[in-house]
């Protein structure tokens, strides 16, 4: 988090239009929830959260009066069980929210809920934030173009997130990157894999602090799969760059992983094969796909001279004029998932 707090500068957050509410609401991620953002802004006191190496996480615990945090934990478990359960509250009968925590320095100025099951102690956590039309985007190009299934339900300017479990990217660098009982080769095949998603679909701010390494014993050694999880920087910046994660310089030590496993043609095979994945998605989820593509079409998402600077960086990378035509990211956006799904011709 200290590394985030001095990468990306901040981005303003844009509201959630009329067609994106329409879109939210349509697909059943738009719900009447019990707490808001808001009401978690009502602490009374606020103390630093140090992790166990006694250092400062920029997290805080914060603390409200007696007569709202009654209020407070009763909704936000009513809130686990509608992201959960679908909203059956049985699911909650042996829950307790044991802590919450606050950060300022994220784009969204977070809630972290951890909520614990009395019976067994096992915890759980999951975020409240405010409302953001680009990392709602983001969240749903997830949704829908990757292998990651994503659960957020949102309520006017309130967002609620799942917690999505993995090793940040920097810890799994500095401490697996070169653990023998890891293949090299599936490693730096999903590196590949995943830088292709973030440039197709224009997400941006790949640092490894942005992402997680998910790690899963298998029959025959372990899989890997890596995935976003911070969406702040859906389609915002004007540089090509931004969107592919082999350019960050925190990324090097992948990138050089990478070059030392994979040749160029096998990097590009697969390349080639999480093109006709993404393709093969938007074919699942062709109307989806298109509601949420007009509605981004028409959002402001960024700065007028951001849209410009990107359209001709992609233009001019693609040699596809068409880029040109471009008068907002959600049209880039379009635009560069239309290529992929006529190329691979689905």
């Amino acid at each position: 988090m200290q590394k985030q707090r001095s990468g990306t500068p901040r981005k303003p957050a844009f509201p959630i239009s009329d067609t994106l509410r329409y879109y939210l609401t349509n697909f059943n991620r738009e719900n009447r929830l019990p707490v808001s953002y808001n009401d978690l802004e009502q602490f009374s006191a606020a103390a630093a959260l140090y992790d166990d190496d006694d250092q400062d996480t920029l997290w805080k615990t914060v603390i409200y009066d007696h007569v709202l945090i009654a209020k407070i934990s009763d909704g936000l478990k009513r809130v686990y069980a509608i992201i959960k359960a679908g909203g059956d509250l049985s699911v909650i009968q042996h829950l307790y929210v044991d802590r919450i925590d606050y950060c300022e320095f994220g784009n969204s100025k977070p809630f972290r809920i951890r909520i614990v099951n009395s019976r067994n102690d096992n915890q759980d956590y999951f975020y409240v934030k405010k409302a953001d039309a680009s990392r709602i985007y983001g969240l749903e190009l997830e949704h829908l173009l990757s292998p990651n299934r994503m659960h957020f339900i949102t309520d006017r300017d309130t967002l609620i997130e799942e917690h999505i479990v993995g090793l940040p990217g920097d810890m799994f660098i500095d401490s697996w990157l070169d653990n023998k009982q890891l293949k090299a080769i599936r490693i730096a095949k999903e590196l590949i894999k995943f830088n292709e998603r973030c440039f197709v679909r224009l997400l941006g701010d790949m640092r490894p602090y942005n992402f997680i390494v998910d790690i899963t014993p298998d029959f025959e050694g372990t899989q890997i799969r890596i995935r976003a999880m911070d969406f702040d920087q859906q389609s915002y910046d004007g540089r090509k760059n931004f969107y592919l994660p082999q350019f960050f310089k925190e990324n090097n030590p992948l990138v050089g992983f990478c070059v030392s496993h994979i040749d160029a043609d096998t990097a590009h095979q697969y390349q080639s094969e999480e093109q006709h994945l993404i393709a093969r998605r938007m074919k699942t989820s062709k109307l989806r796909i298109k509601g949420l593509l007009e509605s981004m079409s028409k959002d402001t998402l960024a700065p007028i001279e951001n849209v410009h600077q990107l359209r001709q960086e992609l233009a001019h990378h693609y040699k596809d004029d068409d880029f040109l035509k471009g008068q907002t990211m959600g049209g880039l956006v379009r635009q560069s998932l239309q290529r992929i799904y006529e190329s691979k011709g689905v």
